[in-house]
């Protein structure tokens, strides 16, 4: 017989999933259609009860935006400039519609390669919080996505939160999206720039690539070249020459292999301009 349950509270949903293995529905908006015309064959666990799952807050030590906090709820609430470039990524996933519901952890635990959330997540350095009703763990997001659909979530847990460190949010950032028209579509190739600039130069750098390997990925070779950079007309040859070993592109209906990897240094250069606030009205790819 499949179960369906929708707890009221995150002691109760921890418990129900330590009993017995459940498909967790949040937003919906992956998972029913995925499911599709095909029976459900899950166990049902319905956290959209859980209301102390949603929203942001600050602590003294980091952001911490919980499991069912939406897309809409990110673009709304006030955050620092480092914030930006997942605000702007917020304004990607879907349609508005889907932005009110779908839920910021549902976005990581889908594990799409073109999942737009996950680039501007890790230029922020965040980690994800798992809980089972035993233990509470943090991975950092890189070693909790693991491939395409797969994470390092094990039986019994659920993920409850995104932290944010606060050294982490500093200096300004910027998102740009390549898709094959301006909205409603899966990314071909998507970038997130955070920088920090003292005494007119790059200071320190974080740049993600998503859509462009199984998993979204750090450059550190593009923010090793950049750190030190003058803020001037050569900081975009910089990004240009940089090594992009980190990046693995796929052919497919959306773009080729090659056409991936030079779109990808192409709108890393955006992006870094923009966060920058030299190319704020060309950022749309």
């Amino acid at each position: 017989m499949i179960r369906y349950a929708k707890p009221t509270t995150v002691d109760e949903a921890l418990a129900l999933l330590g009993e017995d293995r459940w498909r967790i529905l949040a937003g919906g908006t992956d998972f029913y259609p995925a499911q599709g015309a095909k029976p459900f064959r899950d166990n049902v666990l319905d956290i959209n009860g859980l209301t102390a799952l949603r929203g942001v807050a600050e602590t003294n030590d980091h952001w911490r935006i919980g499991a069912r906090t939406t897309w809409t709820d990110i673009v709304r609430h006030p955050l620092p400039a480092a914030f930006d470039a997942l605000k702007a990524a917020a304004r990607e996933v879907g349609s508005v519609q889907i932005q009110n519901v779908a839920s910021v952890a549902g976005n990581l635990c889908n594990a799409s390669p073109a999942a737009d959330g996950v680039p501007a997540l890790m230029v922020l350095e965040a980690e994800v919080e798992l809980r089972s009703a035993k233990a509470i763990r943090h991975l950092p997001l890189g070693d909790f996505i693991l491939g395409n659909r797969r994470t390092a979530l094990q039986p019994g847990e659920m993920v409850t939160a995104i932290r944010v460190p606060k050294r982490s949010t500093i200096g300004t950032s910027a998102f740009v999206k390549l898709g094959a028209r301006r909205y409603l579509v899966i990314s071909i190739a998507m970038v997130a720039a955070r920088l920090v600039v003292e005494d007119g130069a790059v200071a320190d750098a974080a740049i993600a690539v998503g859509a462009c390997s199984a998993v979204a990925r750090r450059l550190a070779g593009v923010e090793a070249a950049l750190r030190g950079c003058p803020i001037d007309e050569a900081l975009a040859d910089a990004v240009l020459s940089a090594p992009i070993d980190e990046l693995s592109p796929i052919g497919d209906v959306r773009g080729s292999a090659e056409y991936r990897e030079h779109a990808a240094r192409e709108i890393v250069a955006r992006a870094v301009r923009a966060a920058l606030g030299q190319d704020s009205g060309k950022v749309a790819a």
